[in-house]
């Protein structure tokens, strides 16, 4: 049986029911981030979502800003599920420039292409799939892919509202 739960990549304490690994720097949380592990299985998605809203709503995000955030995070990891290799893990990001806006970053890691689909791509039709990536570059002020020997890193920044 696949595990569904998210993990932490590291142990920390914060107001989560994921209980993410923490690291902060600087006063007044000026910069954040959160990392978990999840799991290659099609419920990662809803996962991270769970994970990622207490954070979102830690760092004071408006409502329309930390669901654009969410829809991200869903594209991003369903995008690893079907497309790419484990591991996947999530990593969130926030960071506030002296003048107070706060940016947020998406990452979602895994361990590079796929040989074959996933099972929800590997079973529709092609007009079923294929525009997450054009949700996450409409909602993201910039958005960007880096390739390492076993490892992609897909990520998105947003200016939080």
């Amino acid at each position: 049986m696949t595990s569904t739960a998210v993990t932490p990549i590291a142990t920390g304490s914060v107001p989560s029911p994921a209980a993410p690994c923490v690291r902060s720097r600087g006063l007044r949380a000026a910069f954040s981030r959160y990392d978990y592990r999840l799991p290659h299985h099609t419920t990662a998605a809803a996962a991270a979502r769970h994970a990622a809203k207490p954070v979102l709503a830690s760092w004071s995000l408006d409502e329309n800003a930390a669901y654009d955030a969410l829809l991200v995070v869903s594209e991003l990891v369903t995008n690893a599920v079907e497309h790419a290799l484990p591991p996947i893990a999530l990593h969130l990001e926030a960071t506030t420039d002296p003048g107070g806006q706060t940016s947020v970053r998406i990452n979602v890691t895994d361990g590079g292409p796929a040989p074959d689909p996933g099972p929800w791509t590997a079973t529709c039709t092609d007009e079923e799939h294929g525009r997450g990536r054009q949700v996450v570059t409409a909602l993201a002020d910039t958005t960007g892919t880096r390739h390492g020997a076993h490892i992609t890193d897909h990520w998105a920044a947003l200016q939080a509202a």
